[in-house]
């Protein structure tokens, strides 16, 4: 109840035994990402177990995502265990050509990518430590030359930033993945190296409703077309490691700033990720500047921040996330805070659904009330309550234990799975039993309630009431 923003937890190595991952939970995880690039389905399977029985266990919703590895470009081998060291001026090729690379060229095994390069197109290897420029390009090679050198070596990734690759978002191994993970029951879907929206709607198709997509933005391209992603997309990651190697690293924070803001304005939820704390990764705290980069993401009304490699491979994974949770508890008790989510507020639309979400908030802002609870069946009403973010907690309230499971990702929401009531009077009860198992005061304590009727019906949010424990002297005993 004292935290908004929510804070997604890696699992790997270091944290996919159900001892630390039960710890990782109570530290505050609220979501917990299983990283499809690595490890085999059966190892994920097992992590999932784990998950649903500390679920049980914990008695309140976890949010599953998985995060599909993508069409990651990658240089073939050297014939130097080593590889090479490319010297700044050189010429330098790549190919299709199998055969092991030496000084002069290496095996770039992506046809896709000589199908698409022109003369001045930028190449980068090796998230950005060596860049070359391309000379000439047929489809079959493209002659280029070094503009920073350094030593390149087997495998190492190759970023085209320049260019929009006739790539598909899924890979064969992804299309593998993401049938394994909806089978497997995930809550959400993480989808790399999106670059247009079509690349959302093939997803969707194989999809359809079993989980939720989230479209991670990484490549210059998507943000051509960022409306269109976000609006086929049900949430959007801005991941700055990719992100971050083929655009200036100068430009990573105004597009972290315009993301969240197009994505709270649209009341999707967005996500901060990448080298948040990685400092962690093999030191007890983390630095200054990393705490101030989760700071500013809180600032800016992400709805999460994420934990990669600090949790997944680290020496002190659930110290993360406990400090991660100690940051977002003081930046969101500061009294600039709810200032800034009330002045980057936007519009949330015109529907009645739309007018009572927005009326709870100004009643939270100008009342003694404790907390708004919201009943909803798909999520759509908890989506509307939390983009306003108001300044006190939000209960969402459903009967569908997969739509708890998928806002838990959600800023300000705390998920509870309740029984379906057959009339309004049960469900303003089961609101304030709630709020007090959640921590409420009962001396008094008043909180409003937003629901629709017919009740347990999607799309109907129509009445607003504001309800306070004495009505109920059952719940005061």
């Amino acid at each position: 109840m004292k935290r908004h923003i929510k804070i997604i937890a890696t699992l790997g190595p270091s944290s996919n035994t159900r001892e630390v991952i039960r710890d990782l939970a109570l530290a505050g995880a609220d979501v917990f990402r299983l990283n499809m690039s690595h490890g085999t389905q059966a190892d994920k399977a097992e992590i999932y177990a784990h998950i649903r029985d500390i679920e049980a266990e914990l008695q309140r919703p976890i949010c599953i995502l998985a995060d599909l590895q993508g069409p990651k470009l990658r240089c073939g081998v050297f014939a130097n265990p080593e590889g090479e060291m490319l010297q700044e001026g050189q010429a330098f090729t790549l190919d299709l050509d199998p055969r092991p690379g030496d000084a002069n060229r290496v095996c770039v095994p992506h046809p896709e990518i000589f199908a698409a390069l022109k003369p001045g197109a930028e190449l980068l290897i090796n998230d950005g430590n060596i860049r070359l420029t391309v000379q000439d390009a047929t489809p079959d090679f493209a002659r280029s030359t070094v503009q920073v050198g350094g030593r390149i070596s087997n495998r190492k990734g190759v970023n085209v930033p320049s260019v929009t690759l006739p790539l598909s978002a899924l890979t064969e191994k992804d299309r593998s993945d993401l049938e394994f993970a909806c089978t497997l029951g995930v809550d959400w879907i993480a989808l790399s190296f999106v670059q247009r929206p079509e690349d959302i709607e093939m997803a969707r198709a194989l999809i359809g409703n079993r989980t939720k997509i989230m479209a991670k933005i990484e490549k210059p391209a998507a943000l051509q077309s960022i409306d269109a992603i976000l609006e086929r997309a049900d949430g959007i990651m801005v991941a700055r490691g990719d992100l971050g190697v083929e655009l200036p690293v100068q430009n990573v924070p105004p597009v972290q700033k315009r993301v969240i803001k197009l994505a709270r304005g649209a009341g999707k939820p967005v996500v901060v990720a990448t080298q948040m704390m990685e400092s962690m990764i093999t030191a007890p705290v983390p630095t200054r500047a990393e705490v101030s980069d989760v700071a500013t993401a809180i600032y800016e009304g992400a709805d999460a921040v994420m934990l990669s490699a600090e949790s997944a491979a680290g020496d002190y994974p659930v110290k993360a996330v406990q400090i991660m949770h100690d940051v977002a508890c003081e930046v969101e008790s500061d009294p600039s805070y709810q200032h800034l989510m009330s002045a980057t507020r936007q519009d949330g639309g015109k529907s009645d659904a739309d007018s009572i979400t927005a009326a709870a908030r100004e009643i939270a802002l100008s009342t003694d009330v404790e907390a708004i609870a919201c009943y909803t069946q798909s999520g759509t009403t908890a989506l509307r309550a939390a983009r306003e973010r108001p300044p006190v907690p939000i209960l969402a309230l459903t009967p569908n234990q997969t739509t708890a499971r998928q806002l838990s990702l959600v800023w300000g929401l705390r998920c509870e799975v309740v029984p379906a009531a057959d009339r309004f009077r049960t469900a303003v009860r089961q609101a304030l039993q709630c709020a007090l198992d959640a921590g409420l005061d009962d001396a008094g304590a008043r909180i409003i309630v937003t629901a629709g009727t017919p009740l347990n019906a999607s799309g109907t949010t129509n009445i607003l009431r504001i309800a306070s424990v004495d009505e109920f002297p059952e719940l005061q005993s």
